[in-house]
């Protein structure tokens, strides 16, 4: 993916839903592409945190990737933690991360997981 399709996932994904906080493509070394935040919204990490979770990002697609060949490659992951929760997707070498407001109801999540496949599958 290009820099501009990298912006235009970001866009065609936080169009889906109110309730999406975040939107980042993170390349396969931890670096942030592309990425959307909601306006008037205060980030959770500050910039050091981040660079760290997206690190992580990488490092845990890295090592999934060892388990492609007996279990299918990953589609997408959902963690609901205390105070947010995240969605992330695989385009590639590299990661979609969603991260939505904490009082989002299930049915809603898997709307956005629904409507959020296609848009990283074109871009795969």
């Amino acid at each position: 993916m290009v820099k501009k399709e990298h912006q235009m996932v970001c866009q065609k994904i936080s169009r889906i839903s109110p309730y999406i906080r975040f939107v980042g493509v993170i390349g396969n070394k931890g670096d942030l592409l592309a990425y959307y935040r909601r306006p008037n919204l205060n980030p959770m990490l500050n910039e050091r945190e981040a660079k760290n979770q997206f690190s992580n990002i990488a490092i845990n697609t890295g090592l999934d990737a060892a388990f492609d060949k007996d279990l299918g490659k990953v589609e997408f992951v959902w963690e609901e933690r205390k105070k947010v929760q995240t969605i992330s997707f695989a385009v590639n070498m590299d990661r979609v991360w969603i991260s939505l407001d904490r009082k989002v109801i299930r049915t809603e999540i898997l709307r956005i997981i629904d409507e959020c496949l296609p848009i990283v599958k074109h871009y795969s």
